[in-house]
């Protein structure tokens, strides 16, 4: 078994650490041997990860010389950016489609998941937030355009958040002052979301942290992806400065 998660830049010397929590749609093979039975085009879709998302993270941290974390493993294994209580920890409907491999589930093999994928990879996160003596925590992710049945969303970019806005806010100015853009702000999810990722490596120790969402059409391609990494590190950059933390 590999590790189900990976670092890159782990000697780079800059503030900020960078995660991707939905990196991969893989599906490991100690789990219902690797296919959660879905085609092929279910598992490219955003239910099992979030694309583009991992390229956008790379070029960010290259960017602000920052060291990231992805994941190794679908979100539809087990969700690394939920709670161990939360109920959409292990989805077994995600915006129409059922997922065959997790309708019948039960503790005993959400457990294992757990043990075997969702603690693994907080508990390196946590390691690399440590090792470094004032981390600020940048999460990056990306979000479909439109949900089955539901108007489409007209914003570009999103800043999740929840009571510290520290460094959201004004990182939300900055991408307001953009003429192009379509800002969210706690959009198109909120970021109160508690036991997340952000929450218990951010709010929970007090942290400086945001998160990021993309429109996943916009950053399809790795020179997109590059596009964005490079755009949002001068931004985050200024808020930090603002933020003065």
């Amino acid at each position: 078994m590999t590790a189900p998660f990976h670092i890159e830049g782990e000697g780079r010397k800059g503030r900020w650490v960078l995660t991707c929590d939905h990196a991969s749609n893989r599906v490991p093979p100690e789990v219902n041997g690797g296919d959660l039975g879905l085609s092929g085009a279910d598992m490219n879709r955003h239910i099992a990860y979030d694309p583009g998302a991992l390229g956008v993270t790379r070029a960010l941290a290259r960017a602000l010389d920052a060291p990231m974390i992805a994941s190794d493993f679908s979100r539809l294994v087990i969700d690394p950016n939920r709670g161990e209580d939360d109920p959409t920890l292990l989805m077994k409907l995600y915006d129409g489609t059922i997922i065959p491999a997790n309708r019948h589930a039960d503790a005993t093999e959400v457990e294992r998941r757990l043990r075997l994928y969702h603690r693994p990879y907080h508990t390196a996160l946590a390691g690399l937030l440590a090792a470094r003596p004032d981390p600020v925590l940048v999460a990056i992710h990306s979000f479909t355009k439109q949900f089955r049945g539901r108007p489409p969303r007209p914003w570009h970019v999103g800043v999740l958040y929840a009571g510290d806005t520290r460094l959201a806010l004004p990182l939300v100015a900055r991408l307001n002052a953009e003429p192009d853009l379509c800002v969210g702000d706690n959009q198109p999810y909120s970021g109160h979301l508690p036991g997340d990722s952000m929450y218990r490596h951010g709010v929970e120790p007090r942290r400086p942290h945001v998160l990021i969402e993309l429109r996943n059409d916009l950053i399809r391609t790795a020179a997109q992806q590059e596009a964005w990494g490079l755009r949002l590190a001068p931004m985050l950059d200024a808020a930090l400065t603002i933020a003065q933390v």
